[in-house]
Order: C-alpha cells, then structure tokens, then sequence
C-alpha cells in the first residue's frame, strides 16, 4: 500500500518548490545532524592529544564511532514507536537533540587526563545520539519532501551538514586557541557552545511540521523489521536496484580514495597547495555543485539527473588522468579539484534523492538506513583496492592509468541506470 506526497503541478513552479519552509527546516536539521560527528573524532582526538594521552587510547577511541555503521539495527524501533509529542518524525528528533545537547555538554565538565573512561562512556553515548539523530532526520527529510524537491532537499543536506562538520572541526579549534581578535575558550567552553548550538535543531524541529500524509507506524516490532525487507524485495527490480546503489558513486569514490595521495606524492605539490585547493576550494565546489544540482533536479527529474551528474563524475576523473600525464600544473590542479568535487556534488544530490525515493513511508527509517548502509558498502572497500592498484609493490599502475580505470569502474553504474530507465521514472510518480 502506498501514502500519497504532495505533488507539484508539471510545470515544475521553481518558486513554488523553494519558497517551502520544509527546506529551511532541512538545512537547519543538516546543521544538527552533521554538528556531533567530530565532536566524538577529530576534535576529540585534538583534546586528548593536547592533554597528553596516549596514542594508543586515542586509537581505542575511534571505536566511539561504531554506532554510525549500525544505526540500521534500532532504526525499526525508531519507525515502531512514537513518542508522546510531536509524532514519531518530530518527536524522536527532540528527544535525541536533547540527549546530544545534555552529552555534549556533560563532556565538556571532564577532563580527558583525569576521566578518561566517563569520557568514553559518554562519547559513545554522544554517537549513539547522533547515530539516532541521523535515522531520523533521514527519515523526516524522505517523508516531507514531494518528488521535486528531493534533490533539493539533498543539496541542503550536504550543505548544512559539511557547514556543521567546520563548526565542530575547525571553528572549534580556532576557538580553544583564540586569534589576536579574543582570548582562546579552552576545551570545557568550546564544548560547551558546541552543546548550546544544538538549539539549532530543536528550534527547527519546533518549525517543522509532521508529514503531511503521515503512514501509520508498524503495529509490532516484528513487523518493524520484517515487513521493510519483504516490501523492497517485492518490487520487480528490487536487485538491480541495489545493485544500482552499489555502484553509482563507485567511480568517484574510487579517485577520491588516493587523491590526495596523489596531489602530494604523485604532482608534487605542498601541503599548502593540497590544503587550500583541495581542502578548501575543493569542499566549496561541493557545495556549489550539491546547490547547484539540486536546483536541476526539478527540472530535469530524478532519472536524467542521475545519469547527466553521472557522467559528469565519471568524466571528472579524466581531468586527474589529464593532470597526472601532464605533471605538476597549477592550472590543471585547480580545474581537476574544482571539477571533481563540483561533479561529486551533483551526485551526491541526485543520489540522495534517489534513497528517498525508494523507501516506503510506513517504514522510511528502516529502508532508508539499511539502504544508505549498502550503498556505503562499497565505498569502504575502495580504498585498499587503490592502494593495491598504484603500489609499487604489487600492480604498480602508473597514475594515469589509475584515473583512467576509475573512470571505467563508472561506467557499469551507468549502464544499469540506463537499461532501468522505466523503473527510476516511476520513482518520480511514485504515490
């Protein structure tokens, strides 16, 4: 059975589509979702660094992270139930916003020195947290936006949360050291302002609004689970479409995974050249081209949006071919950066949209977060696979040849998309 979204006329009203308040909500939920990830990795390894502990406890650290990779456990619950207010989309974003806030700010009364495992705990709780958060958010965005506005709405999720992540990551730090503008905050403040900054989810949750045309929630637990699964898989496409989200960022992440790498060792460029145009025009051009995709999307639709952002990212990893033959090129760097991240942005936003897409409303946390989970699968196991390739030690494939292969490693992605046409345009009038 399915629930009704609200639907745009054919036209394709741009204003109608972006003077929705929805989409401020989202970017303002982004913000609070992507706010906690560094707050329990980088820059907690930054404190604990500076507080003199061991490498090793830091290394034991990095498991806090654990609960973001199996999120899809409890997301069932998260569908299952519903909170006393604000319905089961709101009300499970107040109630982990506020448990992040009260577990950030409790971090922020330790010291990593002295309360090394209440730390831990809470860190761990703080990732649970945001783990949760990001089940439901996920949720909440899929349930909300019509057909035109997913990419959109995948777009501002990009932005909000890469803007979070530079609050929590580099803002902090700038923050607990100062600047010859205003005395440095220390650890305990910053994370306190972090804490406080979670008012920023709660007051969009407070703005938003339920679904319109809320699904009912499943009536058990077991149904919780069981009935996500045996939906997906009753669609006539169902593997091929997996398979599609298997590979359709596989290229780009294949190329992302050593760039850097090879910017450094293979280009010969500084550290300084790798920050500034990598680092930081590269993450504009992300949100530039997430922005900018998005805003296509409801024009071009959800089918021709993943196969014209998909080429332009296959493409997009010629232009490292075309820098790594031609050698260290100031020019070449630039437009290689700028047009791989401009291009993975579009990407990412017709992707995002396509998740959306494929999950059922009654169980939109489950689908969502068990389909995310794969489609992360296999950009996990890139990175070893491109080490292997470009080591002397083993294939030994010269850079050219590398970016060339990931360029071809895109090229599958396309053709299933392309020979499932009929099935992604359905998505678009999926009821």
């Amino acid at each position: 059975m399915r629930y009704p979204v609200r639907i745009l006329k054919a036209s394709h009203d741009y204003s109608a589509v972006l003077r929705d308040r929805n989409l401020a909500v989202i970017l303002l939920l982004a913000f609070s979702s992507g706010l906690p990830l560094a707050l329990t990795s980088g820059t907690l390894q930054a404190w604990m660094t500076v507080d003199g502990v061991d490498l090793s406890t830091i290394g034991i650290f990095t498991l806090v992270g654990v609960p973001y990779t199996w999120k899809f456990l409890w997301a069932p619950a998260m569908d299952r139930f519903v909170p006393p207010l604000l319905g089961r989309r709101r009300g499970w974003l107040i109630v982990t916003q506020a448990a992040l806030a009260a577990g950030i700010a409790a971090m922020a009364m330790l010291s990593p020195r002295e309360d090394l495992a209440a730390l831990a705990v809470l860190a761990l709780f703080v990732a649970f947290a945001s783990a949760s958060q990001d089940i439901v958010f996920d949720a909440y965005r899929t349930d909300i936006s019509s057909p035109e506005q997913r990419g959109l709405a995948g777009a501002l999720t990009v932005v909000g949360y890469r803007t979070a992540m530079l609050v929590s990551g580099a803002l902090a730090f700038v923050l607990v050291a100062g600047s010859p503008w205003f005395a440095g905050l220390g650890w305990r403040q910053t994370y306190f302002v972090m804490a406080a900054l979670m008012a920023v989810g709660i007051v969009a949750t407070l703005l938003g609004r339920e679904p319109q045309f809320a699904a009912p929630a499943p009536r058990t637990l077991r149904e919780a689970f069981v009935e996500p699964l045996r939906e997906f898989f009753s669609r006539q496409d169902a593997w091929w479409l997996l398979v599609l989200l298997v590979l359709y960022k596989l290229g780009d992440a294949f190329a992302g995974s050593l760039t850097t790498a090879f910017l450094l060792r293979g280009a010969h460029f500084s550290l300084a050249d790798v920050g500034y145009v990598n680092k930081g025009m590269g993450l504009a051009a992300t949100i530039v081209g997430a922005v900018f995709g998005g805003t296509l999307m409801v024009r071009l639709g959800l089918y021709r949006s993943l196969f014209a952002f998909g080429i332009l990212q296959a493409v997009s990893n010629l232009a490292y071919m075309a820098l790594a033959l031609a050698g260290k090129s100031y020019p070449l760097m630039v437009l290689a950066v700028g047009f791989e991240n401009f291009a993975g942005g579009m990407g990412t936003a017709a992707f995002v949209a396509l998740l959306m897409a494929l999950c059922d409303h009654r169980f939109t946390a489950t689908q969502y977060a068990l389909l995310s989970a794969l489609a992360s699968f296999g950009r996990v196991y890139v990175g070893p696979a491109a080490g292997f390739a470009t080591d002397p030690r083993y294939l030994g494939l010269g850079w050219g040849t590398f970016f060339f292969l990931t360029f071809l490693v895109a090229l599958p992605g396309l053709a299933i998309l392309a020979w499932k046409r009929r099935a992604i345009e359905s998505l678009d009038r999926r009821p």
